[in-house]
């Protein structure tokens, strides 16, 4: 099928008693494709995972695998394989036998056995660990054999649902870059699950955006975090002033009480829209020199730059800069038309996009109590 689409899932559905897990996903995926579900705990991402792999049923539509109805399939007989966040190797088989394990299911000669394992071994950097327990590895290179153990297995899809989740920091930037090479190296189709934006933003050719059982958007990293569509996306990924504003024309948008130049087109005039202005893309001048002004409420250090949370028209923007202007100082603010992004109203509209309440703790608290989908 050279470059074409691999899986297709049409009109997916799925529900729980009277909850809508999934709502009509339609999806095409590629061969040879990094693709991320990217959504808050239960979007329905963990779910979709789950009817590609077998492991569930969908309440109605069609898992179609290379142009086949694959919905009937039990999982072992799918060319997909899954890692879970919780790796699932075997305690009492050492790293060589949980590696081979697959391949003995499947009958291989011993000899071609330990040919695969050891390649599968240099391919995730574990060289000379076969003879290793389980239990003297640490969570990184267990991480290591679970995907040597799905890899050698030769599927064509690898699922892996947050794999990366139980590591600390460092070693999930060292293992996002470690999992790409690798999945470029074997020329597998990835489907990555993950609540991480910036995993989702590093890692991916293509992103699918979802909540509440649906899909929001589907695009590059690029694309997902430059021309989000709609309110959610733009929330959800990176941080986003979002504004009521209108557009009076083609390229004419009306926000926090001025008119400014922009690159949209195709509303109708005097249409209500939602504005997105991301926090790097403001530049701040002299107080009385900018289009729209307003007084500075916080600012916190961030390292590179300052984040400064600024009341504009008793709307609280976040602004980040290089320059240091202290708490009460009035600024002018200036936006160029290429930094403005205008997105159609939605259910979202009205529910993001409001520094009032922000702090950095809060943040952090939602990261802990994250819940398992």
């Amino acid at each position: 099928m050279g470059n074409g689409v691999i899986i297709e899932l049409q009109n997916i559905s799925k529900r729980y008693d009277d909850e809508v897990i999934l709502d009509n996903i339609n999806l095409s995926i590629k061969d040879k494709e990094f693709m991320t579900f990217l959504g808050p705990s239960g979007c329905g991402k963990t779910t979709t995972l789950r009817i590609i792999a077998g492991f569930l049923e969908a309440d109605n539509g069609q898992v179609i695998f290379e142009g086949k109805d694959i919905n009937n399939l039990p999982p072992h007989k799918r060319q997909v394989n899954t890692i879970f966040q919780r790796y699932a190797l075997f305690p009492h088989l050492n790293v060589y036998d949980n590696i081979a394990f697959g391949l003995r299911v499947k009958k291989m000669k011993e000899k071609d056995i330990s040919k695969k394992v050891k390649e599968m071994l240099e391919l995730v950097n574990l060289r000379g660990f076969q003879k290793r327990n389980i239990a003297s590895l640490s969570g990184g290179q267990q991480q290591r054999v679970a995907i040597a153990r799905a890899l050698a297995v030769e599927p064509r899809v690898l699922l892996l649902d947050e794999p990366l989740g139980a590591l600390d920091l460092k070693l999930r930037k060292d293992m996002q870059v470690e999992l790409k090479s690798i999945q470029k190296r074997m020329g597998i189709t990835f489907i990555y699950v993950t609540h991480d934006q910036q995993e989702a933003l590093s890692m991916s050719d293509t992103v699918v955006v979802m909540n509440d059982g649906k899909i929001q958007q589907i695009g590059s990293p690029i694309d997902i975090y430059n021309e989000p569509k709609n309110a959610f996306v733009a929330d959800f990924i990176g941080e986003s002033n979002i504004l009521d504003g209108v557009m009076l024309d083609d390229f004419k948008a009306k926000f926090s009480g001025a008119v400014f130049q922009c690159l949209d087109k195709g509303f109708a005039v005097n249409e209500s829209v939602d504005i997105v202005v991301r926090p790097e893309d403001v530049d701040v001048v002299p107080y009385g020199e900018g289009t729209i002004s307003g007084v500075i409420t916080s600012n916190t250090f961030k390292g590179v730059h300052f984040e400064m949370i600024v009341d504009i028209d008793n709307f609280k923007w976040m602004i980040q800069t290089t320059d240091y202007y202290p708490v009460g100082t009035k600024i002018g603010i200036v936006i160029e038309p290429d930094a403005i992004h205008v997105m159609k109203k939605s259910e979202y509209s009205g529910m993001f996009g409001d520094y009032s309440s922000f702090s950095d703790e809060i943040e952090h608290l939602s990261d802990v109590t994250e819940e398992e989908e």
